[in-house]
């Protein structure tokens, strides 16, 4: 493995790195969201305009939900020389067949404050409500043009991560993005698949998931759960998981909303999602996670009474 020099960088070296290298891999997180995806594919179709070859990784299938990226997108064949991640802020958030064939990141391209990839150089502005923000303003460093393909990425990307604009992330930056995007790519569709329309499949899940709801610390955490047998029970996958983390803290009153997924292994992977200035980032910090101020994660490993009491537990303290 390289020696890790951890540079931080500016966005103009970045442009410059990009400029001068070829033959990209460009590694998205586990458990793709819109944000992960639509950096990457825009990313990949903007290299390709300058006539570099580029192809993405993703951990597992692309969610059925986000097919519309790809619709023009097809593998190229090479061996990469260039290894950059995007919307990655840690290393376990790298699943094994995005690092197949891996074994260094040339540059981490982010905007998680809480960032703990390796990566030879790294890009981090903690200021962008997403990091399809960062692409959109490296796109014109690099002088290029936007189409569809790449449009409809940076929208899907600056629209999910602020939940079509109402989390407290959004700023006027994004809505100019958004608005730039908005000539060039289906933004009523997008916005569609990803806010309004729901399967069968998913309101099951959601069923099942609101009987889990439990209130504590006098109604300020809400948590929900999915275990392995209510997923192999409605045979969920991923897509049904998909803006489950919203649910807790849509609730009147609740400033830290919790939700926990049984995954192999005796492993929980936990979403917190607050209101009110109420640090998700600081909380999750204490079990080994980190994100944003207002959604962060981490995971924790025991059984569901267990972990869940341990989270309701440091709720209590967190709040008071």
């Amino acid at each position: 493995m390289r020696r890790n020099l951890m540079k931080q960088i500016t966005l103009s070296e970045v442009a410059s790195l990009l400029s001068e290298h070829d033959d990209f891999k460009i590694l998205t997180h586990s458990y793709p969201d819109g944000d992960c995806l639509g950096c990457g594919y825009a990313l990949a179709f903007a290299l390709r305009k300058l006539g570099k070859r580029a192809n993405v990784a993703v951990d597992g299938n692309l969610p059925s939900k986000f097919t519309y990226l790809v619709k023009h997108y097809e593998e190229q064949d090479f061996t990469p020389k260039y290894i950059v991640s995007v919307d990655v802020a840690a290393p376990a958030l790298l699943g094994k067949s995005v690092m197949e064939g891996v074994d260094h990141i040339d540059l981490c391209i982010d905007h998680h404050g809480t960032n703990t990839l390796d990566a030879e150089y790294k890009y981090v502005d903690d200021t962008a409500a997403a990091a399809a923000e960062i692409i959109r303003e490296l796109l014109e460093l690099l002088h290029v043009e936007i189409d569809e393909d790449i449009a409809a990425g940076i929208y899907t990307g600056v629209s999910t991560d602020t939940g079509c604009f109402v989390y407290t992330n959004t700023t006027p930056r994004t809505h100019r993005i958004a608005a730039e995007m908005m000539p060039y790519c289906n933004w009523q569709e997008i916005n569609s698949i990803n806010f309004v329309i729901k399967t069968r499949a998913k309101l099951r899940m959601e069923r099942l998931v609101y009987k889990t709801m439990e209130f504590h610390a006098s109604g300020k955490c809400a948590i929900i759960y999915t275990t392995l047998a209510m997923c192999e029970a409605l045979g969920s996958g991923d897509d049904e998981m998909e803006g489950l983390a919203n649910i807790p803290r849509r609730i009147e009153g609740v400033k830290i909303g919790i939700t926990m997924r049984e995954k192999a292994g005796g492993v929980f992977k936990i979403s917190v999602r607050t209101n009110d200035g109420i640090n998700a980032a600081e909380f999750c910090k204490q079990f080994g996670g980190g994100g944003h101020p207002a959604a962060s994660g981490c995971s924790i490993e025991g059984d569901l009474n267990t972990v869940k009491q341990t989270l309701i537990d440091a709720a209590e303290a967190f709040l008071q």
